[in-house]
């Protein structure tokens, strides 16, 4: 076997790779109008922002417009697990001072909430799988550690399918069941890959491994395995909580869960699905993008001086739009989303569990320069450049603010969003083996112009 520190060649970008790239944009660079001639609708969105309509689900419904007069008229926006409202719902486990999390997979794995003894069998459930494979830990997790949990999770995941005695069993009574273990194993296959790969960049740090409580709750559990005495607060939990909720499904057409619609219809096994979705997620368009708006922040606040000056901080978020400022993309991360305009109903929910958070880490002056940031960047996007549709602060503008405060490390945000998104993933996975008949094959249109085979002597570089 070759050792890593003797491969150091393979990674270098030499010349010969840079020429084959030229060759691939040559050859592959497709002329834009072609899009428009043969009405192509790119990212499966019409040219006003509009998903194509291709596929039935009863797993949950984004709301962002009303038919009024004719017309689709942009509304707040509105979000429902089976039928029922994202606000109802955390509203109602909120009041009874209770956790939501498992109540809303169960949700939206069967189809109605639970009454207690059913949601006292289903966490029963979770606990019994809570219980990684022996050794696990030792021969996957702390072999080759790597700096993204997101990788280090799908690894584990495909792993997992090796210590399966019925991995390739596709009926729907063994999907769930694989689906109930993923969703247990998810938040011990993050934290502790994150803790190996902490102390394998810095072995003077503890490298320590801390098993799930069966009297906790996720978002607990989470919290008591990640931090070396264990101790975290109710409102730490509480928030983490609501966050895996907000975070646990949102409509048929995100890309991860499409991912879980196209992969399970081949008919391949739930380990193989649930490591597609969670590579379609780590992407920064997708999963990635509460990174993004933590890193923006940190910038901003050393090129803002005073961050109660309104005009300063909106001069910076101009210098954003201009790809002055940051990494010089031209984006306010976490301001917009591909279908709310008016608003994101998991940000409007999360926001004053947010700033409850930042008094009790003594982290106001930051709220507040976000709640600046949230109020002025739609009026400066709509100075700055036309849009078809209002842009509002989306959940991954305070989500990564929230982990932030939370001490989780910044490895650990996508993977968050994956403890939680599981629990929707399988039930679209489910959903897709109940009613699937056809494997998911979308066409394209192909724009190459025949050409006759050429014999090796006679062939020019291009």
């Amino acid at each position: 076997m070759v050792k890593k520190n003797e491969r150091d060649d393979f990674f270098e970008i030499t010349p010969e790779i840079t020429n084959l790239t030229q060759l691939c944009i040559h050859r592959d660079t497709i002329d834009p109008s072609l899009y428009v001639e043969y009405d192509v609708k790119r990212g499966l969105r019409d040219l006003n922002g509009e998903g194509v309509l291709c596929g039935l689900s009863e797993i949950s419904e984004v709301k962002a417009k009303k038919e009024i007069g004719g017309k689709k008229v942009p509304i707040p926006g509105e979000l429902y697990y089976r039928g029922i409202s994202v606000n109802d719902l955390t509203r109602g486990f909120l009041n009874e001072k209770r956790f939501g999390f498992e109540e809303s997979a169960y949700l939206l794995l069967f189809g109605d909430l639970p009454t207690q003894p059913q949601l006292q069998e289903f966490c029963g459930l979770l606990s019994k799988y809570r219980t990684l494979p022996t050794n696990f830990v030792r021969d996957i997790i702390m072999k080759a550690p790597s700096s993204d949990m997101m990788n280090t999770l799908a690894r584990s995941v495909l792993t997992l399918y090796a210590y399966d005695e019925k991995a390739n069993d596709t009926s729907l009574e063994n999907t769930l069941r694989q689906c109930i273990e993923m969703i247990a194993l998810f938040p011990q296959l993050a934290v502790y890959g994150y803790q190996a790969y902490a102390h394998d960049v810095d072995p003077s740090q503890p490298f320590f491994i801390h098993t799930p409580r069966n009297d906790l709750s996720t978002a607990e559990n989470i919290l008591y395995m990640l931090r070396l005495d264990n101790h975290y607060s109710k409102l730490e939990a509480r928030i983490l909580d609501l966050a895996l909720v907000l975070h646990a499904e949102h409509g048929g057409g995100n890309n991860s869960t499409f991912t879980t619609h196209v992969v399970a219809s081949s008919g391949t096994d739930a380990y193989s699905v649930i490591a597609a979705a969670l590579s379609s997620l780590k992407g920064p368009k997708h999963g990635g993008a509460n990174i993004k708006v933590v890193q923006m922040f940190s910038d901003m606040k050393e090129h803002v001086r005073n961050w109660e000056d309104e005009e300063e901080v909106g001069c910076y978020l101009s210098n954003l739009l201009r790809g002055k400022a940051f990494d010089h993309k031209g984006l306010i991360y976490g301001i917009g989303h591909a279908v709310y305009s008016v608003s994101d109903p998991r940000a409007m929910i999360f926001r004053k569990f947010v700033q409850r958070l930042s008094e009790e880490k003594g982290m106001q002056k930051e709220y507040a320069l976000y709640a600046t940031v949230e109020r002025l960047a739609p009026k400066i996007i709509g100075q700055e450049r036309r849009t078809y549709k209002g842009v509002s602060a989306n959940i991954d503008f305070y989500s990564g603010f929230v982990y932030n405060m939370l001490g989780l490390p910044l490895e650990l945000f996508t993977p968050v969003f994956a403890m939680a998104r599981v629990a929707g993933w399988s039930a679209h996975l489910l959903e897709e083996r109940i009613n699937a008949g056809k494997i998911i094959r979308p066409a394209y249109k192909t724009v190459a112009p025949h050409r006759p085979y050429i014999p090796m002597t006679e062939r020019t570089r291009p």
